[in-house]
């Protein structure tokens, strides 16, 4: 346990040093919404932090580590492009609305440490893992490999689709609100799937050390605020009284991209 209150203290050091260089970048490009690029890379660097810390590498501690590069950035060039050329987000814009001339101290707690805060916990997977020498690679981490491959590929194919969809609409090709391709013809946010399977995937293979089972808190963490608190209920709110939006959540689930039940007994039925 000492080991682990260790990198849970180098971690958070790095984190706080990270997140605040972030928020003086935000400054400099009045843009509050780097933080979300930062996101996946701030995983990396705990990452990082937990393997520089051990002087001998287990195949699962390398294993993780991979996983973790592999997330991380892929969503952060993701976000960056995205964002590239456009408006700050509506929300961050908001916020600047809402908290007025406090919006530079507010920010800098309320978003960059708060999201750093955030980070230590989804991570707890990741600094059980680094702080155990349980070396071999047992069927706990061969499951978790493959809920984490599954949720990857989710998570990169919705946001491959969506990206084309928009491109679709701003080449006139579709006049839809809301996107009905692929894995988004089944689910209203198929990539926050993605994204909370990739997140489980690590915390079973955490599963296989001693007392992994506690840092489960970091999936159950991500899961719980990409569900109720900041992934879909913010979209969902914002777009609520689009005239198109009551006939996409009635054919199309919230989370899971799967044949919405309800709707093909309904169409049976007539």
């Amino acid at each position: 346990m000492s080991e682990f209150l260790n990198l849970i203290a180098l971690a958070s050091i790095a984190v706080v040093i990270y997140m605040t260089a972030l928020y003086v970048i935000s400054i400099i490009k009045k843009r509050a919404d780097i933080v979300d690029i930062g996101w996946g890379l701030g995983f990396i660097l705990i990452t990082f932090v937990s393997l520089f810390s051990r002087e001998v590498l287990t195949n699962r501690m390398i294993l993780v580590t991979l996983l973790v590069i592999f997330w991380g950035l892929r969503l952060a060039i993701h976000i960056y492009s995205r964002n590239r050329g456009k408006k700050e987000d509506y929300r961050y814009q908001q916020f600047k609305k809402d908290w007025g001339n406090s919006f530079l101290v507010r920010s800098y707690f309320q978003i960059f440490l708060f999201q750093g805060l955030l980070m230590l916990i989804v991570s707890l997977p990741i600094t059980f893992i680094f702080s155990s020498s349980y070396s071999p690679l047992v069927i706990l981490d061969y499951v978790g490999l493959t809920v984490w491959g599954l949720g990857f590929m989710v998570e990169t194919l919705a946001d491959m689709q969506l990206t084309s969809f928009v491109e679709m609409k701003k080449a006139g090709v579709v006049k839809k609100k809301f996107a009905d391709i692929g894995l988004w013809k089944y689910s209203r946010h198929p990539n926050y799937f993605g994204e909370i399977l990739q997140w489980w995937g690590i915390g079973i293979v955490a599963l296989s050390v001693p007392m992994g089972y506690i840092s489960l808190i970091g999936p159950a963490a991500i899961t719980y605020l990409l569900i109720f608190v900041s992934g879909v209920p913010l979209l969902e709110k914002k777009f609520k009284d689009h005239p198109e939006w009551d006939e996409y959540v009635s054919r199309t689930n919230k989370l899971i991209p799967l044949p919405k039940i309800g709707k093909r007994l309904s169409s049976e039925d007539k």
